[in-house]
């Protein structure tokens, strides 16, 4: 007989670790939970790069493509709303799980993971990149007489602000984060905008193209259409959130979720498009890539407002990481025999946090990096994949409008995805022969 003080079987073990691998996630999250945690994970630091790409595309074209992406998305997180149970019984509670079930067992992880991974971890590094860069912008300004640190510096410092807190365990436990960095967003656009219409035109104000040369013009376009692919970037974390919230057969998930998306799509529209219209009408076609960056003055409102864009990308970041976090642990506990628990997270998300701060120590190239992932990322999550596996799944009728629509979305996804992975990786080889490393 065992005793009652005998240490657990490997068997046991074996099974707890399995447990642990196969338990779904916590499932008590309110219906506006969805709602700060779709725009802390949307609205970040794209919105502040609008005006810059407004300046390449120009009045028309710019709130044409913009408008467009709004609701192109907002139908594309719709239908991965609905899919989230389209199998009676069944969760999809991350995307590759949807994933599997739209293109097959073996084929779908590697359709969805790579696009949905380098959305994750490309925006962790553009979020440490713009985390530090307005961690040092405020310090200048709120301190004059500090000694002031480089760049790189700040970066690392918002770096170590993760280590702690990727140890909180789950989606639910970061809600409070996420809140306050909702706040943020709506704040610190408003006070963009706000300040961008008080200031008024700049002297020679010009909205003509930027005079370069036509091959340059032309990658600086594809750039900005990633810079606008990557303000609609949150649908790589909207199943995952979904799935915190409850669901029965009377009112399953996809009602207070959808309700919730709604809310944060209309946070979307008042913090993008004011900022975007107003900071070209403003700046033209000189504005910075960071539109917070052009002001100087009133010091405090300016210190604020970077203040608060350095909170909301603390929240930003652990929206995506999140899931990339359950998995590498998963992972982890399934091949390395690893036990999950504190040192499960110590290990696997301190190596993570680790690895976004070396790249964005090393490579901060703003703008371009918007560019870059949110052509090679973003737009396959957010405007196509969505469409495809809507048409794989639901089988809308040939030549309907839902048909329509779908390869609408499909065929602009695609453009986008081509046209702004070469324009961002262009820019970022040519800013980077200009660019001291480390400083």
């Amino acid at each position: 007989m065992v005793s009652a003080s005998s240490p657990p079987s490997k068997e046991m073990e074996a099974k707890s670790d399995q447990k642990w691998v196969e338990n779904g996630p916590s499932r008590n999250a309110k219906w506006w939970y969805s709602t700060f945690h779709t725009v802390t994970a949307m609205i970040g630091a794209g919105v502040l790069s609008l005006p810059y790409a407004m300046a390449y595309l120009g009045w028309v074209p710019g709130t044409l493509i913009l408008f467009l992406t709004w609701c192109l998305t907002l139908n594309s997180m719709w239908q991965m709303i609905q899919l989230h149970e389209c199998v009676p019984g069944t969760r999809f509670d991350r995307y590759i799980d949807l994933g599997r079930h739209a293109f097959g067992p073996k084929l779908g992880p590697w359709i969805v993971l790579p696009q949905q991974l380098i959305v994750q971890v490309g925006c962790n590094i553009v979020y440490m990149v713009t985390g530090g860069k307005c961690l040092k912008k405020f310090m200048e300004i709120a301190c004059t007489n500090c000694t002031q640190l480089k760049q790189s510096w700040w970066i690392v410092i918002f770096g170590g602000i993760h280590f702690l807190l990727s140890q909180l365990p789950n989606f639910n436990s970061v809600a409070g984060v996420s809140l306050a960095a909702a706040v943020m967003s709506l704040s610190y656009s408003t006070i963009s905008w706000v300040a961008c219409l008080a200031r008024g035109r700049v002297d020679n104000v010009s909205y003509a193209y930027k005079q370069t040369s036509s091959t340059d013009l032309m990658f600086r376009i594809f750039n900005a259409l990633g810079q606008i692919s990557f303000a609609f970037a949150g649908h790589a974390v909207t199943l995952e959130i979904q799935a915190t919230i409850p669901s029965t057969p009377e009112k399953p998930s996809k009602i207070p979720m959808w309700r919730g998306a709604i809310g944060a799509y209309f946070i979307n529209a008042i913090c993008y498009f004011p900022l975007a219209l107003v900071g070209y009408w403003t700046f033209g076609r000189d504005v910075e890539d960071n539109v917070l960056m052009e002001f100087e003055k009133p010091a405090w409102l300016i210190a604020s407002a970077n203040l608060m864009v350095f909170i909301h990308v603390v929240g930003s970041y652990q929206v995506y990481a999140m899931p990339v976090f359950d998995l590498i642990e998963r992972s982890m506990v399934k091949r390395l025999n690893f036990p999950p628990g504190l040192s499960l997270r110590l290990v696997a998300r301190s190596a993570f946090v680790a690895f976004t701060l070396f790249v964005g120590v090393t490579f901060p190239f703003f703008g371009d990096l918007l560019g870059f992932f949110g052509g090679f990322g973003f737009a396959p999550t957010s405007y196509f994949l969505p469409s495809v596996m809507w048409l794989i799944i639901k089988k809308p009728k040939r030549f309907s409008i839902n048909w329509f629509i779908n390869w609408g979305s499909i065929y602009v996804g695609v453009c986008i995805m081509l046209v702004s992975t070469i324009g961002g990786l262009r820019n970022i080889v040519a800013d980077s022969s200009t660019y001291k490393f480390y400083t």
